[in-house]
């Protein structure tokens, strides 16, 4: 989501850091309107030097972590009171599996850089890690579908040939549509969200059905937001089954202060 969900430096949503600066220090939301900043998103393919910088998937090896290392954090991107009773899963090279059994209904993981959106120049960056940990109606409807695209990228599709499944799948109606109340917490100051930015502000997200159009949640507004996100659409045509909207908090999950992180990460 961000998946990696996981923010990008890409100046579509670089140009929400002009509007809040205090708020958004990096990434922005997946789907920042181009309306923002409308003269940069169009210089965006040229400009950016990381468009070639991930051609293609890294060896698998670059994107593994040590297990308790990822467990770690996982358990990172939520506050404690929830971290320490939800899910943990691991990344491992055919796909993610449970490394902690939990009893709350939260599934916290860590996601790499293929989950991000398929326009994103760090799309294969194995530098990419993305702890997010998702409530129960998000692991139910959510959570399948970056699942999904990290078993395809492991499997060593192209992002081309991802993409091409996704939409088959989507077109199937095989992900359900996100639940009233689905969400994740993503509070880990320890993130790296892009190679730009690193470390995001902590933030929520939230998953609603279809493509909502931002403006029903006051997103991305010229003269400053609270509210980041809106619906993906994909290359070539389609949308994911969901709208995500982020909304940034003061804290990371340990309790220190955003800008606190800022001037000692």
């Amino acid at each position: 989501m961000k998946s990696m969900g996981l923010g990008t430096s890409n100046p579509v949503y670089r140009a929400c850091i002009a509007v809040v600066p205090t708020l958004f220090l990096g990434g922005c939301a997946h789907q920042v309107s181009a309306t923002t900043a409308p003269a940069t998103a169009a210089a965006a393919p040229d400009a950016n030097p990381l468009q070639t910088a991930y051609p293609e998937r890294a060896p698998l090896d670059e994107y593994m972590m040590d297990r308790d290392e990822e467990i770690a954090l996982a358990k990172s991107s939520a506050p404690p009171a929830i971290a320490n009773d939800a899910t943990v899963l691991v990344m491992t090279k055919t796909g993610y599996e449970t490394a902690v059994e939990g009893k709350n209904g939260f599934v916290c993981l860590v996601e790499r850089s293929w989950t991000a959106p398929f326009s994103d120049p760090g799309f294969w960056n194995p530098k990419g890690r993305a702890p997010l940990c998702m409530n129960p109606p998000a692991v139910r409807s959510a959570l399948p579908v970056n699942i999904k695209r990290s078993e395809l990228a492991l499997a060593g599709l192209s992002k081309g040939a991802i993409l091409a499944r996704m939409k088959e799948l989507i077109a199937q109606k095989a992900f359900p549509v996100p639940e009233i109340g689905s969400m994740s917490y993503m509070l880990s100051k320890n993130q790296w969200v892009s190679d730009a930015d690193k470390h995001w502000h902590p933030h929520l997200m939230f998953y609603v059905p279809g493509d909502m159009d931002a403006s029903v949640w006051g997103a991305n507004l010229p003269g400053g937001s609270t509210v980041y996100g809106g619906g993906e659409e994909l290359p070539g045509g389609g949308h994911l089954p969901w709208t995500i909207f982020f909304v940034p908090v003061p804290r990371w999950s340990d309790g220190t202060l955003f800008e606190e992180h800022q001037h000692t990460g």
